[in-house]
């Protein structure tokens, strides 16, 4: 490898995570994003020798990740979640089948995505925009206008240079995200987003997970907001409030009782990984679950059933008794 190659190489992998995080926010799946980030840096190197400033090195890889981005858009179906697709079911319905992978967005791990240093008022701001219902809520949008959105209001681009990255104009830039913002403002989003230090974050979240060790679902239950949310995709079924889940837990979910968590983070905020007892004392995946907290409480638990997402986390493929 020649000196000018790897010199390259370097330089485009200095913007992997934010082209990750981009690509997230465009696409909605954690897995996505990473074949769109790994096309964009193959078609940036074979492409670089006719890249003439280095400076422009940012904006070349952004106009480039979006146009993957835009081909691999071409599935009909928007990804959600089940809260977007009907009224709360109660802890008794039945779970029905299971939809395809793309019909959900799909969690990431900060680690691949979220800013490591820099501002704290801008890495709250990127981790906010990581969430879940605002991913959610961006798959609304028509492409060009979600990457115009994404680019000014998440990744504050001027419009100028936004315009000159989707080959258009300032005025067409500043129309789609007119009308990008009007969509987002009908959604109603819930803007509360966590209020609480980490280390108050990080001390529900152990409760939470000595709760569901020992499978003290009054315990539990008592961490949760009295409207907090409970989903578990691949099915559409989703709970709202304590009662609810508690009664789910104690019923259809009591096979989740003498599972072992292991904590990590996920879309700007805590997660875990649930194993699930095996075979000979051994614990298999079964679950990364989004964990959304705010005044002191959980407001969410965004059970993700893919046993596959744990090596995007680096997390173990089992655990041992």
């Amino acid at each position: 490898m020649s000196q000018a190659t790897e010199s390259i190489e370097q330089e485009l992998e200095l913007h992997r995570r934010a082209l990750t995080g981009y690509c997230y926010r465009m696409l909605g799946s954690g897995s996505e994003a990473e074949d769109a980030v790994q096309e964009t840096m193959v078609r940036a190197w074979r492409a670089a020798d006719r890249l003439q400033e280095r400076a422009a090195l940012k904006s070349w890889l952004y106009r480039i990740a979006s146009n993957v981005c835009f081909d691999m858009q071409q599935h009909p179906q928007r990804r959600a979640q089940p809260m977007d697709l009907g009224p709360a079911s109660t802890a008794e319905s039945s779970l029905g089948a299971g939809l395809p992978e793309h019909a959900w967005v799909q969690p990431i791990a900060d680690a691949r995505v979220a800013p490591g240093d820099g501002d704290p008022s801008g890495v709250a701001d990127a981790r906010e925009t990581l969430r879940l219902a605002f991913v959610a809520a961006l798959q609304h949008l028509p492409p060009r206008q979600r990457a115009v959105l994404i680019l000014r209001e998440v990744l504050r681009w001027k419009a100028d240079e936004v315009a000159e990255l989707l080959d258009t104009s300032v005025a067409s830039v500043n129309s789609a995200l007119q009308r990008a913002r009007a969509t987002l403002e009908r959604l109603d989003l819930d803007d509360t987003g966590p209020s609480s230090v980490e280390s108050e974050q990080q001390e529900l979240l152990q409760r939470y997970v000595d709760a569901f060790e020992r499978y003290d679902i009054t315990s539990l239950v008592a961490l949760l907001h009295e409207d907090a949310t409970f989903s578990m995709p691949p099915f559409p079924l989703w709970l709202r409030g304590p009662d609810e889940v508690a009664h789910f837990m104690l019923g259809q979910g009591a096979h989740c009782r003498g599972s072992r968590l292991l904590a990590t983070s996920a879309n700007g905020g805590p997660a875990v990984g649930i194993y699930h007892p095996a075979a000979e004392g051994t614990y298999e995946p079964w679950a990364i679950v989004v964990v959304e907290l705010s005044d002191g409480g959980i407001t969410g638990l965004h059970h993700f059933l893919y046993p596959e997402l744990f090596a995007e986390f680096g997390l173990p493929p089992r655990l041992d008794g």
